[in-house]
């Protein structure tokens, strides 16, 4: 088997292959390597490379069968699973294109998405996913079949488009006996301008636009890998897959980091079970976005004040080695000894055992992306022995740009522009950046795409930043930015995400432009906060009742002011609770879990005028 640093020459000196050729080659190379490990009702289950390149093969015949060619469109609707990913690289080795659909997504936008991408077939996880598809079908006159997963609950279905799996792979094995080298002929025919995947920005406003990547686009993100932070030095490295495969972030690191480097990807049990399967995997390789990395950071503090005294001396101790650690690294560097006597003794003080926990022993670093962070988070995550690098990128430019890396580390930037990318400012602050994986384009919509790209190559990314020539800070959305009655520019992201490093605290919008001071929405941690009222005897039921309370609105306001104290920007002057949980079906939020500005000002309209009367 190859160490990392071998596969790392091979990328330099052979540069990257699109997914479905890299997944051949290996299956040709080492058959028996590991791709995946899924775990269904507590036990875990081995595919092989070998078995994932012929289900992939059979998959690409099955399509053929029913009429699916180049440049058709085939989606998948599901969480993440083996399946997911075999088929994705069977659509893609015919030179079809696979177009993602996220789990939460409901009928109407499942309608919307599949009748857009003009998708031949489906793939859809389960009897949820199968009724979502049912009750739009006569407005998908595209579609052709619809392939379930899981048949529990859909066998005494009446619908001659549905297929399971298992039969559709059959029918695929059938067609191979045929021509064993249809699926590898076309493939090899793949050109690098070929539409790859279609993924669809699930946008804050105005429907979703399907970005199409290419093959090239894809190889050229490859050539990357050996620059990236976190898979340095790694072997045989593990993966835990629970990024959503049809979010861009997720491909990246399943699809092309992970079968790069001939990983193992494991797949969690459930969305439900993410951090129980992330300490029992103990993945070598972390991939993270602010969410996950918030609600680590809450449930860290807040497990620690109910620890026994003991436990949060030794807590307190570890804390102020593990910030020596973490500024003499910020400092000097990775290799300061000082930073590696004090992280030693704040590893064996607590640090290991919280490592453990939360399923990080064995990552030496990790990558933060798809939304700003607090920098207070990546510092605590520094503190306790795991260094978390953010970086930039979008769907547009395949989700490469910049990234801090060891050695080369500024909190508060999204670090350094990725060898081959060219990065500057337009005159309004604007982000623009060209390399080889800037996106084809829209699917169906030119105008939308000449707005984002020039006619030299350079694609407005739509967000503000700063920029010394080195490290790039993100400011915020360009449509974001706030500019109060007194004409002050106000990022709102930086100071929500000041106010969210608060383990009470789950959402925050800031209101502003146009006003004489600035507020704020607050939408509370309910677990966390559940449990805080229950220690200080404060009754409650719901969500409701418990935002309501004026014992924890006291709390919240606390928090607040801790955050205005950490500030240098405006300070916020009053808060209003958000009295439900914000949701994708309900239309608060994308599917990637960003709130929609826009929908929350309309919503909660009344709150808002509250506090400025």
């Amino acid at each position: 088997m190859l160490k990392m640093q071998e596969i790392f020459n091979e990328i330099t000196e052979n540069g990257g292959l699109t997914p479905s050729r890299k997944v051949r080659e290996i299956a040709e190379r080492f058959p028996e390597k590991v791709a995946f490990r899924n775990k269904e009702f507590g036990i875990w289950h081995e595919i092989n490379y070998k078995e994932f390149w012929d289900q992939a093969q059979y998959i690409g015949n099955a399509l053929k069968f029913y009429g699916v060619g180049i440049n058709d469109k085939v989606a998948v609707h599901s969480e993440n699973r083996p399946e997911w990913i075999i088929a994705d690289i069977g659509i893609q080795a015919i030179r079809s294109i696979t177009v993602g659909l996220y789990p939460t997504n409901p009928a109407p936008e499942v309608k919307y998405l599949l009748g857009h991408s003009e998708s031949k077939v489906l793939f859809a996880e389960d009897q949820e996913q199968v009724d979502k598809v049912l009750e739009v079908l006569e407005d998908l006159p595209s579609l052709i079949k619809i392939v379930y997963f899981e048949n529990r609950g859909i066998t005494k279905y009446e619908n001659e488009k549905l297929i399971s799996w298992d039969e559709f792979i059959e029918i695929g094995k059938n067609e191979f006996e045929k021509d064993k080298e249809y699926v590898t002929n076309l493939q090899n025919e793949i050109q690098s301008e070929d539409t790859a995947i279609m993924i669809y920005t699930s946008g804050t406003t105005g429907p979703p636009k399907g970005s199409m990547l290419t093959h090239g686009n894809l190889e050229w993100v490859a050539t990357q890998i050996p620059e990236l932070s976190f898979t340095t030095g790694v072997d045989n490295p593990q993966y835990l897959s629970y990024l959503p495969l049809c979010h861009v972030f997720g491909r990246l690191v399943d699809l092309i980091i992970g079968i790069h480097t001939m990983g193992t990807i494991n797949f969690a049990e459930s969305i439900d079970t993410v951090q129980t399967d992330l300490a029992e995997v103990q993945p070598s390789v972390f991939p993270a976005v602010p969410r996950i990395l918030e609600r680590m950071h809450a449930g860290a503090l807040v497990k620690m004040k109910d620890a026994s005294r003991l436990k949060q001396i030794l807590f307190a101790l570890a804390s102020k080695l593990g910030n020596i650690t973490a500024s003499r690294r910020l400092e000097i560097g990775e290799n300061d000894f000082i930073a590696k006597i004090t992280n030693f003794v704040a590893q064996i003080l607590g640090f290991r055992a919280l490592r453990k926990k939360l399923g990080l022993l064995n990552v030496d670093n990790a990558l933060s992306g798809a939304a700003p962070i607090a920098p207070e988070i990546l510092r605590f995550f520094m503190s306790i022995g795991v260094p978390i690098y953010e970086g930039y990128g979008m769907t547009e430019n395949s989700a490469i740009a910049t990234g801090n890396r060891p050695g080369k580390v500024k909190l508060g930037t999204v670090g350094v522009a990725q060898p081959g990318v060219e990065l500057k400012l337009a005159e309004d602050g604007e982000i623009l950046i060209k390399h080889p994986g800037v996106f084809k384009g829209y699917f169906k919509n030119d105008e939308a795409t000449k707005e984002v790209i020039d006619d030299d190559g350079w694609l407005y990314t739509g967000d503000v930043g700063e920029y010394d020539g080195e490290f790039l800070k993100i400011v915020d959305r360009k449509k974001d930015i706030i500019i109060t009655k007194g004409g002050k520019n106000v990022s709102p992201s930086e100071i929500e995400n000041n106010i969210k490093t608060s383990p009470y605290i789950r959402e925050a919008i800031v209101i502003g432009d146009d006003r004489k001071f600035l507020s704020v929405l607050i939408g509370i941690e309910f677990d966390i906060v559940s449990n805080w009222a229950l220690r200080k005897n404060i009754p409650h039921t719901t969500y409701r009742n418990l935002s309501e309370n004026e014992n924890v609105q006291e709390l919240i306001w606390k928090e607040i002011e801790k955050a205005n104290a950490r500030t240098s920007s405006l300070s916020i002057r009053k808060f209003r609770m958000i009295t439900k949980e914000l949701d994708h079906e309900d239309g608060d939020m994308t599917a990637t879990q960003k709130v929609k500005r826009n929908v929350m000002m309309e919503k909660f309209s009344d709150l808002i005028e509250d506090m400025y009367k």
